[in-house]
């Protein structure tokens, strides 16, 4: 392959979009801290001065909706009307109905909850195994949201944009960041100062996460358009699901077409997309290859997946065969044997709503039941390279 630039987007915790996938999950959350056994398939909807929830859910919880949606959009940041989306004023609907009894019907004899296939993707350009154009955007606008809410930059607002261009050589490795792109929303302070503005990013933002990476001979945009100050869901409509290239790989590999946000652990479209890559970053982890991606498959109500297939693009250090005969044996595969070993009915999916569900270091999050006790679970396990010893032995 000759030499080229490869880009890869994300959007913050502001980002219309991301504020629907953030209430969707949220009330996942709610759920299954109160119900493990909730089956959840949520969908938001954002605009000017409003919020839409509508779904399916079969559980014995019970959830203030309403309380799960104004706390999520305080937490974004939306707290002022100036921004013609804040949490106290907006109004929530909400319609939600029972899940089809059709659907149960699979997944009670523990098959999966839909059909589809799901692709997990890792490869050795950052120590987290993510390609780093996705997770250098990933980092900036999180970044973005920390100076933000530590008054870094003065008058920042939720909603932002980063995209970054990373230039490999023919041997397919990055070289050099060849282009920054940050999009960020302020208030009105800065509309006739954008090259202030501008300094102030790169300073406090863009420097700061790229590191070693920064070099001065970078293109660097910061809100090319010449302003930023109407954005969240007041500038665009935002819905579940919209973002599924930033929740991934940023367009390295493939995708199966099916969101995360919204839905508990018995869609496969999210818990097997989970499995795949915890499969592929281990099989890295573990020195067979410098980059791997890993398809599932599976049909509704069916307990063992369709297919299983392991690519690494002719970077292995092991045979494909013997790689996807240690996968088989090394992993459970089944919607059980896949919630069971990543742990997946705990309520530990909003933190993945923003900034990426992949690339992110494991830790705890605490949730507390309505009688009051407080329960803490272990978020992105599915990051773990715990199995790497067992693929090397399996390998023989």
């Amino acid at each position: 392959m000759p030499s080229h630039l490869f880009t890869s987007e994300s959007v913050s915790m502001g980002h219309p979009d991301k504020v629907a996938d953030q209430i969707s999950d949220s009330i996942l959350d709610a759920m299954l801290t109160e119900d493990p056994n909730s089956r959840v398939a949520v969908e938001t909807l954002v605009s000017t001065g409003m919020a839409v929830v509508a779904g399916e859910v079969t559980t014995d919880a019970y959830v203030e909706i309403d309380d799960v949606v104004r706390e999520t959009i305080r937490e974004i940041g939306y707290t002022s009307s100036d921004m013609r989306f804040d949490s106290e004023s907006c109004a929530v609907l909400v319609s939600i109905k029972k899940q089809s009894a059709d659907i149960a019907l699979g997944v009670d004899k523990e098959g999966a909850g839909d059909q589809g296939m799901m692709f997990g993707f890792a490869c050795k350009e950052t120590p987290d195994l993510m390609p780093l154009p996705i997770q250098l955007s990933h980092r900036i606008v999180e970044r973005q949201a920390k100076v933000r809410r530590d008054k870094g930059i003065e008058a920042l607002r939720p909603d932002a944009k980063s995209q970054v261009s990373v230039e490999y050589d023919n041997e397919g490795r990055p070289v050099r960041v060849d282009t920054v792109v940050l999009s960020t929303q302020h208030g009105p302070k800065w509309n006739e100062r954008q090259n202030d503005l501008k300094k102030a990013c790169v300073e406090e933002i863009l420097k700061p996460v790229l590191g070693e990476w920064w070099n001065d001979n970078i293109t660097v945009h910061v809100n090319p358009t010449g302003r930023f100050e109407i954005g969240g869901p007041h500038g665009d409509v935002g819905l579940t699901g919209r973002k599924v290239i930033v929740d991934t790989y940023g367009g390295r590999g493939r995708h199966g077409g099916g969101a995360f946000s919204g839905k508990d652990p018995t869609k496969v479209d999210r818990s097997a997309a989970y499995m795949a890559r915890y499969i592929a970053k281990n099989i890295v982890a573990a020195g067979m290859a410098e980059e791997c991606e890993v398809q599932l498959s599976y049909a509704i109500g069916v307990v063992e997946p369709t297919s299983v297939f392991v690519d690494c693009r002719g970077t292995n250090e092991v045979s494909p065969e013997k790689i996807a005969r240690a996968v088989r044996e090394v992993f459970p595969l089944t919607p059980r044997g896949i919630m069971e070993t990543l742990r997946l009915k705990a309520p530990i999916y909003t933190p993945s709503a923003r900034h990426g569900h992949f690339g992110r270091v494991p830790g705890k999050v605490e949730r507390t039941k309505v009688d009051g006790t407080t329960a803490s679970y272990e978020t992105f396990t599915w990051e773990k390279t715990d199995k790497a010893e067992a693929l090397k032995k399996a390998v023989g």
